[in-house]
């Protein structure tokens, strides 16, 4: 009742704005973009978005603040040429971003700096990352490989976090309520404690039970920065951070008409999820100190040293019997954790005026570790079942990057990056850029540069337990990703419209399918690559209103295998290499949003997403003596529409009240597929991981 009472109460204060003015006008507007933004991530310098040749998104805390998303990767999903990628939106669903159509292993994602992509696999799950922490997001299309190493291929993401300014005390507080039993409550504080020293502390908790069984949330995290402050002479900053995050993982929606599922009296799973029993849990902690100085003004320096500590529980129970001689209520609790400790030196010259030069050098150290249980019918552990398996890596990398504006309507970059990985040797990654201004507010800009993703740890050593495997010969993914984009601002910075044209390649694309005995492993394909477009514009401020639109066209193509032959009399299988749609990548996206405002706190944003239809590929057998055949069969993601609504209502200059809807149509729509088996039937068929339903989320804050 009380809960309700909360709700009540919240919707009836900003149902009547009249009765809660805020104490003066709302704050200033940002003008949507400007040529003159300053840019870190593109140049590891700062750098004006005129000078910089790739294509970018900046987001500052004001957009955060006003966006209806209530994560980070649905944050990042309105934005032009962005792939939002969960297995169904439940609590704990890790969320990846693609950009341009790459995989997840194509976006480096870095929090001040540092990357935050999982070592095992190559993705970045940007669930854990809290909103309420960030200052400041830059994200850099095309190769980032030159300053960033394997992985940023599509883009690079770079996420600032909040620091403390001087002569004001940041103080705020959150807490609400919303659809499937979602409470969250946040708080954030900062400020300097001296003329130099200061620190930002946020902290969250967030629960919910989810939209289907076993899809529940219980999520905590907690970040620190401390900054010594000397100007441009000295700069000292600390940051650390540590997540923990225990969560279901329902699988996918079983065809309509499934039966509830039991073994020995516990149920496995019902019509609405394929896994009642499969938890997860995830503890990640970041530490990096970073060291800023320019003693000159034709001098700069950088140094940072960072350490990361990953870890992840998973627990699973198998419904079915038979092959690998399995009963039923069998399972796994395996452990895979990654240490990573990396270091950075960067000297940035500038010789003359107009020009630049970047040298520097990283080194990473990797401990990989992955033990693993097998359970008894019973849940508990088989005796002298551990697996265990272990491995250290590391990398350097050592980058020039020069920079020169001869005249105001034209500059030039040249860089190059020699990497040395302890498994498959060494990589050299040239970029060019080329930026031409033939007027003050257009920007015409080139970019091209060769790009490569190291196999994982996962992908090279996973222990063979009968159902995967990892591969030791993997090559790494290599290739080049070229754009040109054309970015214009009219009526005085007040519309800005942005053209790109982007064309990628990308040589021993790795994927995981089975081989001949049915064991999963991960082999190198072919080719993998695509052209595509975006256009984007955002509009405002004009007259209480600001509107974004933006709209991505992709062509991407992957060469796989597709059909499979063997004969049981000469154990031979050949593979047949066909072109195809790559997959579940769309050719379409539109996202739209807009946002009003009133001199009396209200603001009101409302975002609209589509995305066209996606493919998917299986392979599937069919079984004629002599021999046996495996064919690839299609299956269709369908389009969809979402739409999501956000109102808030600031009372007093000091409270915000908010009322945040998601997908308010309540529109059905999956986000990838994977096979069920029926235990009652013992049929198999292809089942799809539903989205989020509509939902709504209350919420209260204070901030001084």
């Amino acid at each position: 009742m009380k809960k309700w009472m909360f709700v009540f109460v919240l919707t009836t204060l900003m149902a009547f704005p009249g009765f809660s003015l805020a104490e003066g006008e709302q704050k200033d507007r940002k003008i949507v973009s400007t040529m003159d933004e300053v840019v870190v991530t593109a140049t590891k310098t700062e750098e004006k978005r005129k000078d910089i040749p790739n294509s970018l998104i900046l987001m500052d805390e004001m957009d955060i603040e006003e966006s209806s998303a209530t994560s980070l990767g649905e944050l990042l999903a309105n934005e032009l040429g962005i792939d939002w990628r969960t297995y169904g939106n439940y609590g704990g669903a890790s969320q990846e971003i693609h950009i341009r159509g790459m995989s997840g292993n194509g976006t480096q994602v870095l929090v001040n700096g540092v990357s935050v992509n999982s070592p095992s696999l190559g993705t970045a799950d940007v669930s854990r990352i809290p909103l309420n922490n960030i200052e400041r997001i830059e994200i850099v299309k095309g190769s980032g490989s030159l300053l960033y190493g394997s992985g940023a291929m599509g883009g690079t993401i770079n996420i600032i976090t909040k620091r403390p300014e001087r002569e004001k005390m940041d103080l705020k507080v959150r807490a609400g309520y919303g659809s499937d039993n979602t409470y969250e409550a946040s708080a954030e504080q900062g400020m300097f404690l001296s003329d130099d020293f200061g620190y930002y502390l946020t902290a969250t908790r967030r629960e919910t039970d989810g939209f289907r069984g076993n899809a529940d949330l219980r999520h905590n995290d907690v970040s620190l920065k401390l900054v010594f402050d000397k100007g441009d002479l000295l700069d000292i900053s600390l940051y650390g951070d540590y997540i923990d995050r225990y969560y279901g993982v329902p699988g996918v929606e079983p065809p309509k008409g499934t039966a509830d599922f039991y073994v020995g009296g516990t149920k496995y799973y019902d019509g609405d999820s394929a896994s009642l029993r499969n938890k997860g849990r995830d503890k990640d902690g970041h530490v990096v100190l970073e060291v800023k100085s320019q003693p000159a003004k034709w001098l700069g320096l950088s140094l940072r040293g960072n350490y990361t500590d990953m870890e992840n529980y998973f627990y699973q129970r198998f419904p079915w019997a038979g092959w690998p001689s399995l009963q039923r209520g069998e399972g796994s609790k395996s452990w895979t954790l990654n240490e990573v400790l990396g270091a950075e030196g960067n000297v940035e010259i500038k010789p003359f005026d107009n020009a630049s030069l970047l040298v520097g050098a990283e080194y990473k150290d990797y401990d990989w570790k992955n033990t693993t249980y097998n359970l008894a019918s019973t849940g508990i552990k088989v005796p002298n079942s551990r697996i265990t398996a272990k491995e250290n890596l590391h990398t350097s990398g050592t980058f020039a990057e020069a920079q020169y504006r001869p005249c105001r309507y034209f500059k030039g970059l040249v860089g190059i990056r020699h990497e040395d990985h302890s498994v498959f040797g060494t990589e050299n990654l040239p970029r060019f850029g080329v930026v031409i201004n033939p007027l003050k507010d257009t920007a015409l800009k080139f970019s091209t540069g060769k790009h490569f993703s190291a196999p994982t740890p996962n992908d090279l050593f996973w222990p063979n337990d009968g159902f995967v495997k990892g591969n030791p010969d993997l090559k790494p993914e290599k290739g080049w990703h070229t754009d040109v984009t054309l970015e214009q601002t009219f009526f005085d910075e007040k519309l800005f419209f942005t053209l790109s044209y982007f064309h990628w390649d990308l040589d021993d694309k790795i994927l995981w399918g089975p081989d001949s005995n049915g064991v999963w492993e991960p082999e190198n394909l072919k080719k993998y690559k695509a052209d595509g477009c975006e256009v984007g514009t955002k509009i405002g401020p004009f007259y209480g209103l600001t509107l974004g639109f933006n709209y991505t066209y992709l062509d991407a193509e992957e060469t796989n295998k597709a059909f499979t032959r063997q004969d049981y009399v000469t154990p031979v299988i050949t593979y047949d290499w066909v072109k195809r749609r790559a997959t579940l990548t769309p050719e379409h996206q539109f996202k739209g949003d807009l946002t009003y405002w009133t001199d009396f706190g209200l603001t009101i944003t409302a975002t609209a997403r589509y995305m066209s239809n996606r493919d998917w590929y299986r392979t599937e057998g069919v079984t004629g003596w002599p021999t046996y055949y495996t064919k690839t069969v299609k299956y269709t993601l369908d389009s969809y529409w979402t739409a999501d609504l956000k109102v808030q209502q600031r009372l007093y200059d000091h409270w915000i009240l908010s009322i945040q809807g998601s997908n308010l149509f309540d529109k059905e729509y999956d986000t990838y597929f994977a096979t069920f088996t029926d235990q009652t039937t013992g049929v198999t068929n292809v089942a799809s991981f539903p989205g989020a339903g509509r939902s709504v989320f209350f919420s209260a804050t204070f901030e001084y």
